[in-house]
């Protein structure tokens, strides 16, 4: 794909040597028009991200029973078998399986024991330390990643470059990998890997492998691919962001639709803030004379009631 406007590729690289402020510009642009672009240069190792993938896909291929005994428990950690999540407005439940970690939290920890939602130990399976290893070093460096690219954004905002960093103290970042088998053929115009939604947090990092399906909506209304790029992560804000942009940032509509033929695996980093933090967006300097358009509101109650509407049982 060709950069465009509404699409752009940006160079993360000047942002990874502290110059924020030029990548800020490029990244105010994109999240103005769209909310979406793509990174290069985002300091994650291809050998890391390949033997994600490889590991992940592995797991994925295992038997069923096997991926159960590693299914959520309070802190929505571990396998989510087919049709767990269905998004606001969705005929159907989404045709993914994923499996997802957190920040790594001890049973004793203080948030754990106050019962903060999606705070706790991860959950692995047995006899895959491969697996394991491959996610948590996918976890730290994609986390990197985050922080650079906040630095970026709050310049975009006009705001301090470490605005975000207390907010950050130990972020609710969640990290998937999620696979796609392909879609039933009777199932053609109906079935979403993910259906049309927006994320919930801040900012997303994506990586995805080869076979293409992400869609994002455009100003029209019509749906522009955002097909695999060789080096590089799509990124998207979320509601949190364009709640504490007021509404300067917009977190745009996308979807997952797997009609390759073949199965699907991408690599999604939901990179939030603490559980506690308060998004409020008279922090982020608005412009003089223009009033709040949003309540604050607490990122983890947020977040968790998101997650909590996506897995209720479709009424009849």
């Amino acid at each position: 794909m060709s950069e465009t406007a509404y699409l752009p590729i940006i160079d993360l690289g000047p942002a990874r040597n502290g110059d924020y402020v030029t990548t800020g510009e490029l990244i105010s642009n994109a999240f103005s028009a769209s909310g979406f672009c793509y990174i290069r240069n985002h300091g994650i190792a291809e050998e890391l991200i390949q033997r994600t993938h490889d590991e992940a896909l592995d797991f994925f291929h295992a038997p069923m029973k096997e991926k159960l005994a590693c299914k959520p428990k309070e802190a929505v950690r571990g396998f989510n078998a087919l049709n767990r999540t269905t998004m606001y407005g969705a005929e159907n439940p989404d045709y993914k399986e994923f499996y997802q970690i957190g920040l790594e939290l001890s049973p004793d920890d203080p948030a754990v024991l106050a019962g903060q939602p999606l705070r706790g130990p991860n959950q692995w399976p047995a006899d895959r330390s491969a697996f394991r290893k491959a996610m948590t070093d996918y976890f730290e460096a994609v986390g990197v990643c985050g922080q650079h690219l906040l630095r970026a954004v709050a310049c975009s905002l006009g705001i301090a470059p470490d605005f975000f960093v207390s907010k950050y103290a130990r972020p609710l970042q969640r990290t998937q990998a999620i696979w796609y088998p392909p879609h039933p053929p009777e199932r053609e115009k109906d079935q979403f890997g993910v259906a049309p939604h927006t994320d919930y947090g801040c900012v997303t990092l994506l990586w995805q492998d080869g076979t293409g399906g992400l869609d994002v909506q455009g100003v029209d209304g019509q749906w522009v691919p955002a097909p695999p790029i060789p080096g590089t992560l799509v990124i998207n804000i979320g509601d949190l962001l364009c709640r504490w942009s007021n509404r300067r940032y917009n977190s745009n509509m996308h979807r997952v639709t797997n009609r390759s033929g073949k199965e699907r695996l991408s690599i999604a980093t939901f990179y939030d803030p603490d559980y506690d933090a308060i998004v409020d967006p008279r922090d982020l300097n608005l412009p003089d004379g223009v009033p709040s358009l949003f309540p604050p509101v607490s990122a983890g109650e947020y977040i968790i009631g998101r997650i909590r509407e996506s897995q209720k049982p479709k009424a009849s």
